[in-house]
């Protein structure tokens, strides 16, 4: 299993079942190897964490992060890092990171007690029952569902303590669902949220023709309406800015060659001894005296560099930006005023966020599937553009075939892991006629044919797994979805259905059939009775695969060793530009939450549905999905970033993919229960399943109904609970919080972000155990707004509103070159000549700004969104921030809090 949920090699596998009576030394016996290595991998960590900080500890120290947002470092030592680890609040992931990693680590967290409470609530009552039953089965198998035979009215105490845990889980799906609501609501209605243009706008899509008109528009929304942006079709426009990008990458990578090249040679020269100081006059000869013409940069014109005319780098891309430049300046205008054929969406942005959700929970057209889906919050640089332009007839058919695509992979995935795996044992198929053209096989040399058999079955498994988040992701983007987070919510569910399908249930059936198919050949009406006996025996893989999985995973996870390698050994050899060295420094890497919650879901799923059968798996489970709760903890305290931003959605939907666990485990309980209907004392339990799979659907339906409108909409007396809950209105007029902060963690303290106490109204005495059983009271709108991130005033916006949901081709105004600064004088003269082909560009375009007031605007002065469109420079060349060195590296990236290439567009 990946750590970033990019697959699971045990998927679509069927698990050996030769030996399905383990014991406790045959479990630990597999378990050891792992927990040696697991051990290694973490000894290797705590020497690495403190020597390589950027790799362990980006979020500690990295001036791209703003400082409130920093995380402190943990104390040195290691049993006092340990303990500085554990007295942090999961909380402080919240204020420091964000709201999708919150709940992550608070469902592994849930997942960990559900996993505790199932164990205490099964363990003593059916492990005495299952060991006295008289199966006669040995090992921990004694203490299954397998081993009960002598008196069906055992079953009693299985079906009682099913009633129990599974009105506990009932229990805690509701509670966390209520928490998130109200954690939601606060959090969606923070000033951080409130002061930003998503949280106001709303998306339409499938907009009929005659309805794409602003006037139109804003008539029938209401007065509300703040701003309305129609995308256009912007193909050819896109095309353009690729190609300026491309070449006026190719164009600082070769100014950036050509400065390194003068600068090593120089270097050189002065070891021999035939370098002298006579280097003035001219700039652009000591490139040239440097570097002779002949071995500058020199690229071919055709297919791939390959083929073609071979011209030099630096001349051909001024060139060709000089004739690009004025063809992408014309097209953004012309965009920018709407011009060209409008897509089937339209962005709104109403006054204020009730407005927004006034208009998003309204039906909006007397036609069905018009202008719907309907989303509300999405980023400006979260939106696919390419899914605006669909049509509500293309969009069914668009869904249809893209989930008959994932149900059809879902079901035949075992097909090509088959085919891998046969790859293993391929030489035993040239025995079989069919098979006579891989006969060559018996000629290879066998080291050769190891490897092979070997080695190639785990990389093209390995690939496979890999290939699937891409292939569930291109599925979410194909079916129609208009925002990266839409993506990732349905990919939640796909992959969530594939990891049930494939990784418990093949494994699981698969593993019962294996072990009884001589027995079901010989007897085939003895098939279910033979099930009911293997099918609890099948939980014996799970009770090493959860503490695999937990301490393999997490230790690897931990130490990411090819992160480093590619840090310590790859980044030197592929960053050869300042602009590359400065991204990876700053850049924290991802994951995707789609294929994250999947895994872990379903591992709770897994506990789950064994829990009533096979008690000890809870007992193992816990202890897994725990070691992933702290792994996961350090990940995003001091690693990680999240990609999409979900607000949390996740969070929800994998709550409600438990009752699937639930399911599952009830009609499990109801088949071994039917098996037995022969004997009375089955009959009772096995009613009681049945009341019990009906109770636990009526529940869910009522669940949702209850909550969905909570978790889609917001509810409209929010400002004025947040108005009777203290004196401070929710935003001050000067866009500062009014709400004081209580239960500060010791990094807020040190951040200096508490100020005050809380005035909310107080809720009353409150103990754990109140606490755990009244969310909606202690846990309330009032007690969420004090554990949310500490309030940020936007930054400085070179951007006006307007510009916020514009195709970012649109927006990609000029271009910023970057190389580092030399002692030659290299960098200072080629920045020149840059500021030449930009002279020659601007005469080109009337309209754009000089470059000047752009680089040294006067705020106070108002200015139109449309002159404000053209104040940029078309073509600029920096040297900042950058220095190379006698050797030719380049020096000075890791110091830097901002660079000349930053993107200025806010977060809207």
């Amino acid at each position: 299993m990946s750590a970033t949920g990019e697959g699971d090699p045990n998927i679509g596998s069927s698990q050996n079942s030769d030996d399905n009576d383990p014991s406790a030394s045959q479990l630990l016996s597999t378990l050891a190897p792992v927990a040696l290595v697991a051990a290694v991998w973490l000894i290797a960590f705590f020497l690495l964490r403190s020597r390589f900080l950027r790799h362990y500890q980006p979020r500690a120290f990295l001036q791209a992060i703003p400082a409130p947002f920093r995380t402190r470092s943990l104390n040195n030592g290691l049993f006092a890092g340990i303990a500085d680890f554990f007295r942090r609040s999961d909380e402080d992931i919240l204020r420091k990171h964000s709201l999708d990693a919150y709940l992550l680590v608070r469902f592994l967290k849930m997942a960990v007690v559900i996993c505790v409470v199932g164990f205490l609530i099964t363990a003593p009552v059916l492990f005495p029952v299952n060991a006295t039953g008289g199966g006669g089965q040995k090992q921990l198998n004694i203490l299954s569902f397998s081993n009960v035979q002598n008196n069906k009215f055992r079953y009693f105490a299985h079906a009682g303590c099913a009633w129990l845990f599974f009105g506990f889980v009932i229990y805690m799906i509701t509670r966390e669902s209520i928490y998130y609501i109200n954690l939601r609501q606060a959090y969606l209605m923070s000033p951080n949220q409130v002061q930003r243009i998503h949280s106001r706008t709303v998306l339409f899509t499938s907009v009929p023709q005659d309805l794409l008109n602003r006037d139109k528009l804003a008539a029938m929304l209401g007065a509300g309406v703040k701003r309305i942006w129609i995308p256009t079709d912007t193909k050819e426009l896109e095309e353009l800015v690729e190609e300026r990008d491309k070449i006026a990458m190719k164009l600082e990578g070769a100014e950036n060659k050509l400065i390194k090249t003068a600068t090593v040679n120089k270097f050189k020269a002065n070891k021999k001894g035939r370098a002298n100081s006579s280097d003035s006059g001219e700039a652009g000869l000591i490139a040239d005296r440097w570097v002779p013409r002949k071995k500058q940069p020199h690229h071919r014109t055709g297919f791939l560099g390959l083929l073609g005319t071979k011209v030099e780098t630096i001349p051909w891309c001024r060139s060709e930006l000089e004739k690009l430049i004025p063809k992408v300046e014309v097209l953004q205008d012309e965009a920018f005023d709407g011009k060209g054929k409008r897509l089937n969406s339209v962005f709104v942005e109403f006054e204020t966020m009730n407005e927004a959700q006034a208009a998003f929970q309204s039906v909006t057209h007397h036609l069905p599937l018009h202008m719907t889906p309907r989303f509300i919050g999405v980023k400006p640089q979260e939106v696919v553009w390419s899914n605006l332009r669909i049509r509500w007839w293309e969009r069914v058919i668009r869904v249809i075939l893209t989930n008959a695509a994932v149900v059809a992979l879902i079901i035949f995935w075992s097909i090509p892991v088959a085919a891998v795996g046969a790859i293993s044992n391929v030489q035993a198929l040239t025995g079989i006629s069919a098979f006579k053209w891989l006969n060559f096989l018996n000629d290879i040399p066998p080291v050769i044919l190891g490897v092979v058999n070997g080695l190639l079955p785990t990389i093209l498994l390995a690939v496979l797994m890999a290939l699937l988040p891409i292939f569930l992701r291109l599925m979410a983007k194909t079916s129609g979805d208009p925002s990266l987070s839409a993506i990732e919510l349905s990919v939640q569910n796909y992959y969530f259905a594939f990891q049930v399908v494939q990784v418990f249930l093949v494994a699981t059936i698969s593993s019962a059939a294996a072990s009884s198919v001589v027995k079901i050949i010989k007897s085939p009406t003895s098939v279910t009775g033979l099930l009911s006996q293997q099918l609890p025996k099948a939980s014996n893989f799970y009770l090493s695969y959860f503490v695999l999985q937990g301490l393999g995973v997490v230790a690897s996870m931990l130490v990411a060793i090819t992160g480093l390698v590619i840090a310590m050994v790859l980044s030197k050899i592929l960053d050869t530009t300042p602009r590359k060295m400065y991204k990876r420094w700053k850049t924290l890497g991802s994951m995707g939450m789609g294929t994250v919650f999947p895994i872990y879901t379903n591992l709770l799923v897994i506990a789950i549905s064994y829990a009533c059968i096979a008690p000890l798996v809870l007992a193992f489970a816990a202890i897994g999905i725990a070691f992933f709760w702290i792994a996961y903890r350090y990940e995003f305290f001091f690693v990680y970033d999240v990609g999409a931003d979900g607000k949390g959605l996740f969070y929800p939907r994998a709550l409600q993919h438990l009752f699937v666990g639930l399911y599952l485990a009830e009609i499990v309980l109801l088949g071994l229960f039917a098996t037995q209907l022969k004997n009375v004392g089955a009959i009772g339990p096995f009613i009681m399943m049945v009341i019990a799979l009906i109770f636990t659907a009526l529940y869910n339906l009522s669940l949702n109904s209850a909550l969905s409108p909570l978790l889609q909409y917001h509810p409209k007396d929010l400002e004025l609970l947040a108005g009777e809950e203290d004196s401070h209105p929710l935003l001050q007029p000067d866009g500062s919080d009014g709400i004081p902060k209580t239960d500060a963690t010791e990094t807020e303290k040190d951040a200096g972000l508490v100020t005050s106490k809380p005035s909310s109204k107080p809720v009353g005495k409150s103990n754990m155990l109140s606490k755990f059983l009244r969310p909606d009271k202690f846990q309330n709108h009032a007690y969420m707004r004090t554990i949310l991130p500490p309030v940020q005033s936007l930054t400085p916006n070179t951007f006006p509103e307007s510009f916020a949901y514009l195709h970012p081709s649109v927006k990609s105004r000029g271009i910023t070159l970057w190389v580092a600064q030399d002692t030659l004088g290299i960098s200072k003269q080629e920045i020149k000549e840059t500021d030449e082909v930009r002279a020659r560009i601007d005469k080109q375009l009337p309209k754009l700004a000089p470059v000047s007031e752009v680089l040294n605007p006067h705020p106070e002065e108002q200015i139109t969104d449309v002159q404000q469109f053209w104040r940029h420079p078309s073509l600029i060349m920096w040297d900042d921030g950058a220095r190379m060195n006698e050797s030719g590296k380049v020096e000075g990236i890791r110091e830097l809090g901002s660079a000349p290439i930053d993107d200025p567009e806010p977060d809207w």
